[in-house]
């Protein structure tokens, strides 16, 4: 019996690929030397306005979510929101454990972003297989580049977010070490 035919397992499947997900993303932040854009962006906002990474991620992610409903004119299904709150939370627990902070050595730090890459993976595909509701970030970026027609859309969105995060002050990506 596959884990799509008994409803209650499809939630647990996606809560652990989230509840990975998140630790991943902490993994990426705290190592300093790399993160996604949408992970730079919170953390502007952080360093602009207050408020906690998770809580900017779950902001972010709600506007992006009504923004997403708006372009393709249906709402969002329950997982996607359920997404955006549960990451935020989680990225925001993860982010208190005390033994968790930036590696001193540089190669420590690319192990640690590396690994942060991997279990982000793992979370990503453990969610997605759940089949609950798509990533908004990742959806809007779907819906815009069918309504646009424009192949780079989803890069050109990446690049945006990349610039507003790094002109709020984000800087734990690779993109340091061009604009530092």
């Amino acid at each position: 019996m596959a884990h799509n035919d008994i409803p209650w397992l499809r939630w647990d499947i996606a809560f652990f690929g989230l509840l990975a997900m998140s630790f991943g993303i902490v993994l990426t932040i705290t190592a300093d030397i790399g993160c996604v854009p949408w992970d730079m962006l919170h953390i502007g906002w952080q360093r602009q306005f207050g408020l906690t990474i998770g809580a900017w991620s779950i902001i972010v992610g709600l506007i992006v979510l009504a923004a997403s409903s708006l372009l393709v004119k249906r709402p969002s299904r329950l997982g996607a929101f359920l997404n955006i709150v549960t990451v935020g939370i989680l990225i925001d627990g993860w982010m208190i454990i005390p033994y968790l902070k930036t590696p001193e050595w540089p190669l420590e730090q690319y192990a640690m972003v590396m690994s942060g890459i991997i279990v982000i993976s793992y979370g990503m595909r453990l969610y997605i297989s759940a089949g609950v509701g798509a990533d908004p970030r990742d959806s809007s970026m779907l819906a815009l580049t069918v309504l646009t027609r424009w192949k780079g859309a989803y890069m050109g969105m990446e690049a945006l977010v990349l610039l507003i995060g790094w002109l709020l002050g984000g800087r734990c990506c690779l993109a340091r070490f061009f604009f530092a």
